[in-house]
């Protein structure tokens, strides 16, 4: 016990110290909604706030009421405003919708499992899967991740960027998940050129996940890649016929995403001169397949 001018202090317990300002106690609370599924009781935030119960409960009050979260029996989750700020979650919504059809007549017309999914720095983050018999096997989630550099669906996204940006990206993140994975920026780049050579078009076996194999091309705007779809198929798969339905789907979503955008493309092309075919003709699918057959991709 301390003694202050001969009276003894009573010490209070050690107090949590909060963030001094509202607007950082509001962007924590924000932080921990990590997407549009994602539901919290008032504990939960609480607790990964580490914020007292009545201020979390004040702040996700207000916040409900400015539209930023919802509040329904399942918890909270972000709401209007915040899916549709800054063409975060709200964008990916959209590229799902769009996507959402030509995804299931793929499963269909193939059996396989399709993938829908972004580039979010290094890694692939998957926004939709549709299923298969096969389905159970394929490692994958809506809402999870993988590194870029191992799947089809990343390399096909990293190829329409510049070389500095796919260094910023995967430089410091290149890891060997199985013995096929690529494991250093120099394949990388070889292979990201060889992907530009098939227009786009990139394959994985087992670089990812063991005896998995996938073909995916990106879904392109103006400014670049904004998603890509994948077929995925055992280790044995014939993934190089079906690779023009792939194509197919990523053009038929870039299109809804972007009308006007193919004849844009057309006309820069004219002013250009000749260019590379830009369609997938049965002439070009066979120099394609010669290509595959001779082990030009992995």
């Amino acid at each position: 016990m301390t003694v202050v001018d001969g009276v003894p202090a009573v010490h209070a317990p050690a107090r949590r110290e909060l963030p001094p300002s509202m607007v950082e106690r509001v962007t924590l609370i924000m932080d921990v909604f990590e997407g549009r599924s994602s539901r919290l009781s008032l504990e939960e935030v609480s607790r990964c706030t580490r914020l007292p119960r009545s201020t979390a409960h004040r702040i996700l009050d207000q916040l409900v009421r400015l539209g930023w979260l919802e509040h329904t029996a399942l918890g909270y989750g972000l709401g209007r405003r915040a899916l549709g700020f800054g063409g975060g979650d709200g964008a990916h919504s959209r590229i799902r919708e769009a996507a959402a059809a030509r995804l299931h007549q793929l499963q269909i017309r193939t059996g396989m499992v399709v993938h829908l999914a972004v580039l979010d720095g290094a890694e692939v983050h998957y926004l939709d899967k549709a299923g298969g018999r096969f389905a159970a096997a394929v490692p994958s989630r809506v809402g999870g991740r993988a590194p870029a550099h191992s799947t089809a669906l990343g390399k096909a996204m990293l190829a329409w960027l510049d070389p500095e940006d796919v260094e910023t990206r995967a430089g410091g993140s290149i890891t060997r998940l199985t013995p096929r994975t690529i494991a250093d920026l120099s394949t990388l780049h070889q292979e990201l050129n060889r992907i530009r050579r098939r227009h786009g078009l990139a394959f994985e076996r087992g670089e990812c996940f063991p005896d998995i194999a996938c073909v995916a091309t990106a879904v392109r705007g103006p400014e670049g890649p904004v998603a890509a779809i994948s077929l995925v198929g055992d280790a044995w798969s014939p993934l190089e016929k079906v690779a023009p339905l792939v194509v197919d789907a990523a053009r038929q979503v870039s299109l809804e995403l972007f009308p006007g955008q193919e004849e844009r493309r057309a006309k820069a092309s004219r002013r250009a001169g000749p260019a590379p075919e830009e369609t997938w003709s049965a002439q070009t699918m066979d120099r394609l397949l010669a290509v595959g057959q001779c082990g030009d991709w992995q």
